[in-house]
């Protein structure tokens, strides 16, 4: 109890999250139900409006103001705000959020799950209205609670099979067969992959494209020319490194990102080694700066725009649509051939590096 200066004795005025613990709830449960959205059994809903009265929490209006304008908003989680792909996946988003009326509120989980769940929560707990997520791992329990409260999830990039949610991915699996069979078309028997960690689901389809390529080619599969890293500069720079101290290294890599393959051409560099000359060197991501290299790089060229406005439409559909069946949309890739792989005589775009 507080003394006013008046003598007058009034309940001291509680916090959402005071109301949470003595509910035995989270935050976002007593958001939910304190703003009428649903999605709380009314045996819960009855303990948070029980909680609240009994602390006297009065929401405050300028906070309640400013989540009427979050459920405005969408949320994006991506893995790794420093690669170029998210930077173009995201303008995608935006695009046609923005002209559907919402606005993007970006969160960056940096490839740890304990970020992402945090992440989640306070998303969840702003009161958005659904969330674009790049996931860091694959499995269903992560995200499940996540739809079952009611929030709508887009998945985009890597696939969480079994989650019952809208997703967005491209054809990985054939991309990577493309791409080793335009190396092997140019007489390459020994073909290395820099690929991403186990947990991600594009390098495991990636990872398949490859070896079936090679089966299909009746090339044997060498296991020391498979080097994991993660999806970083660092990383592709000293998987790169294992590749060449081999004592029969590769004569040509495929490379499962832009920043990893980077990284690879540094380390080539560094050993004095040609592009192609020595080793013919395979992308996946055609960034602006995959043309300015020396040589040009050969890629596999996702369609990131497509892919984040893809994403961005079916969030809107399921938020104006909630009871409509799931989706998973799988776009195509591209092959982009240039010097890297194929001579200085290669085929490239003049305008890649133009505004």
């Amino acid at each position: 109890m507080l003394n006013s200066g008046s003598g007058n004795e009034r309940k001291k005025v509680s916090t959402i999250r005071q109301v949470a613990e003595a509910a035995g709830v989270s935050i976002a449960t007593v958001s939910r139900v304190l703003s009428g959205k649903g999605g709380v059994s009314e045996q819960l809903a009855e303990k948070v409006r029980q909680a609240a009265a009994e602390l006297n929490f009065k929401p405050n209006r300028v906070a309640r103001g400013l989540r009427r304008q979050y459920m405005q908003t969408i949320g994006v989680i991506v893995t790794d705000i420093q690669n170029p792909f998210f930077t173009s996946v995201l303008q995608g988003i935006e695009r046609v959020l923005e002209a559907s009326g919402y606005v993007l509120l970006l969160c960056n989980s940096d490839e740890q799950p304990n970020r992402e769940k945090i992440h989640l929560a306070t998303l969840q707990a702003e009161g958005v209205a659904g969330i674009i997520i790049a996931p860091t791992r694959s499995e269903t329990a992560r995200y499940q609670p996540v739809i079952d409260s009611g929030l709508p999830i887009v998945v985009i990039d890597r696939e969480v099979p079994d989650l019952r949610a809208d997703c967005v991915t491209v054809n990985n699996t054939d991309a990577a067969i493309s791409a080793v069979n335009h190396l092997i078309s140019l007489g390459h028997r020994k073909i290395g992959l820099i690929a991403g960690p186990n947990h991600a689901t594009t390098s495991v389809a990636r990872r398949k494209g490859y070896l079936q390529a090679l089966r299909d080619a009746g090339i044997s599969h060498v296991p020391e020319y498979i080097q994991l890293a993660d999806y970083k500069q660092c990383g592709g720079y000293e998987a790169m490194g294992r590749l060449l101290k081999l004592a029969d290294p590769p004569t040509a890599v495929m490379v499962l990102n832009n920043l990893m393959t980077l990284g690879a051409l540094q380390s080539i560099q560094e050993h004095k080694l040609r592009v192609p000359g020595d080793v013919a060197l395979l992308g996946f991501d055609d960034m602006s700066w995959a043309v300015c290299l020396q040589p040009p790089l050969t890629v596999v060229a996702q369609p990131t725009h497509a892919l984040g406005e893809t994403a961005a439409q079916l969030m809107i559909d399921r938020i104006q649509n909630p009871s409509r069946p799931i989706r998973k949309v799988t776009l195509e890739t591209s092959l982009i051939i240039r010097a890297s792989t194929a001579g200085a005589d290669a085929p490239f775009r003049e305008n890649s590096c133009k505004g």
